[in-house]
């Protein structure tokens, strides 16, 4: 079969506003969120040996780059708002998609915007001396955000852009003054005996990594908006998740040349620690500031991107006819954002603490990332056009790929089998959700612009 259509072109589409500069602020500032300050303290908790965590950094960064190359063909194929879903009602079918859509709206979403909003209330708390109710910090944060995302794409960007260079800006100049005043020890990367067995450490410690890493993917959310899509999204894919997961291999062995793993253990987050370390109390202060401004901007892009899924899935007819709703005046799937950020919300108060947020989010989304790299072989088997960008190493990298995604998902349920058994059932409740939509709500035909 040999597709017919030109995807790039879709007339239930919003405006395409999005350069490469714009995309990789958005799609780097969400992937440099509260995991890099959050995880590392929570992943020494589980092991004994520095080195052994600096390559599972590594191992995440390459998992993420195999799926970047992945996910640039599938953008090109599929330049259109909605990214993963896109790919998986395209290549899977619509049953599949709305399953995600579903899950993706009722909780993978809103739990990854709450997990990273509340690490920030958090931040900001300690930096304001502040002792009340973190939650509603993280609410007016997220309620925050979506005011801002409303109005139009290009305010959006803008403020993307900025809280992006300060974040990177940031951890550059701990990787930086760490080096040049040189106050480390070589002794610390000596591998201790570790709290537990490898094999029950594994499932909490890649959770962390790939919640950390986390935000690669979601530029594909915002293909629709993107100019010179097939030029476009593999440079903002590529580069963007190369230079993050070098950054984060800098900061992570910085964090471990400065300060032992057991010291490690006992501290809520790392980045004040080190900047107090080098620069005196003044340093602290100001990095916990960076904190705040890196995870509220991680929340901003996530808002963004987040809700382009919802409103994908609502203009196909599988969504409430609402959140397909383009706002005449700003151009923006504004129904969309409220009704996600009232879900966000909601998230905040159910779980309540970032590790119970990051590990709901990373169980749901690793499965269909995973599905999502398998539609790639879908499109070439089927002899489907020839996309714009071919994924190198084809077919090993995405099988790689795809293998490492389900086996994340695979050692989170063995390790955590209670844990995980209520986003199962979320997700199994998805396909009979699926039947009712379309024999009660308009039997899931796309709705016309």
């Amino acid at each position: 079969m040999t597709t017919t259509t030109d995807p790039s072109v879709s007339h239930q589409d919003l405006p395409r506003r999005i350069g490469f500069w714009g995309a990789s602020a958005i799609m780097i500032g969400i992937v440099i969120g509260s995991g890099i300050f959050a995880s590392p303290t929570s992943i020494a908790k589980q092991m004994g040996s520095p080195v052994l965590i600096l390559s599972l950094w590594l191992l995440g960064g390459v998992i993420a780059f195999f799926g970047a190359l992945t996910y640039s063909e599938l953008a090109t194929r599929y330049p259109r708002s909605g990214g993963v879903y896109v790919f998986l009602r395209e290549g899977l079918g619509r049953p599949v998609a709305f399953v995600f859509g579903w899950t993706y709206m009722l909780l993978t979403k809103p739990f990854a915007a709450a997990g990273i909003a509340i690490v920030g209330a958090e931040h900001l708390h300690m930096l304001l001396g502040y002792e009340g109710d973190v939650r509603l910090t993280t609410a007016a944060v997220i309620v925050f955000f979506t005011a801002i995302n409303t109005p139009g794409v290009r305010g959006a960007m803008g403020v993307a852009a900025v809280l992006t260079s300060l974040k990177v800006a940031a951890l550059l100049a701990i990787v930086l003054i760490g080096v040049a005043l040189g106050q480390g020890n070589a002794a610390n990367f000596v591998a201790q005996e570790a709290p537990k067995p490898i094999y029950l450490a594994l499932a909490p410690v890649l959770a962390a990594i790939m919640w950390t890493y986390d935000g690669w993917s979601d530029v594909g959310a915002i293909a629709g908006e993107v100019k010179e899509p097939q030029r476009t999204l593999p440079r903002v894919y590529l580069i963007g998740t190369a230079a993050v997961t070098a950054l984060y291999m800098a900061v992570n062995a910085i964090y471990f040349w400065l300060i032992p793993l057991e010291q490690m253990k006992t501290s809520s987050t790392l980045a004040p620690v080190i900047m107090e370390m080098l620069v005196g109390p003044a340093g602290a202060t100001v990095v916990t500031v960076l904190v705040v401004v890196s995870t509220f901007g991680a929340t901003h892009g996530s808002i963004m991107t987040g809700a382009r899924v919802t409103f994908a899935q609502a203009r196909d007819g599988l969504l409430f006819k609402a959140l397909g709703h383009v706002h005449q005046r700003w151009q923006t799937p504004a129904v969309a954002l409220w009704v996600q950020a009232a879900l966000s919300v909601l998230a905040v108060y159910m779980a309540g603490s970032f590790q119970k947020l990051a590990s709901g989010f990373v169980f749901t989304m690793w499965i269909f990332y995973g599905l999502a790299g398998l539609t790639l072989f879908v499109f070439r088997a089927r002899g489907d056009a020839a996309a714009p960008f071919r994924c190198p190493g084809y077919p090993v990298v995405p099988a790689l790929f795809v293998a490492s995604a389900f086996g994340v998902v695979v050692l989170q349920v063995v390790s955590e089998p209670l844990e995980t058994l209520p986003w199962m059932v979320v997700l199994a409740a998805g396909f009979p959700v699926y039947w009712v939509w379309t024999r009660f709500f308009g039997g899931g035909r796309p709705r016309a612009a």
